[in-house]
């Protein structure tokens, strides 16, 4: 996979001394996620998540200064699980799609 080529949309949110990052795949952003079977209903909201349009390269970097993170959707979610950054274990997924989210606990 092309890192460079990918885009996601990234904003940070500082928040009491915490960096808080939030990444989705550029085109779930404004996209509601609805899993039925899960009773999920996930809205990928642009206030939360539209900041820049970034590779995901570059936001692999931001993301390894963050304090908190959200995730969602399959190009940033396994960059970050390629990236050591995210488990398996902690990927939920909302029909196909994956969410996770990693907060650095000190």
């Amino acid at each position: 996979m092309n890192y460079e080529q990918i885009r996601v949309y990234v904003k940070v949110h500082e928040y009491g001394g915490e960096r808080i990052i939030a990444i989705c795949d550029e085109e779930l952003l404004g996209k509601n996620i609805v899993d039925d079977e899960k009773g999920i209903k996930f809205y990928v909201d642009p206030y939360f998540y539209k900041g820049e349009l970034l590779s995901i390269t570059q936001a692999i970097k931001l993301l390894k200064r963050a304090s908190i993170a959200n995730l969602v959707g399959k190009n940033i979610v396994n960059a970050a699980k390629n990236n050591g950054l995210i488990h398996e274990d902690a990927i939920l997924y909302i029909k196909d799609i994956p969410h996770a989210q990693f907060a650095i606990l000190y």
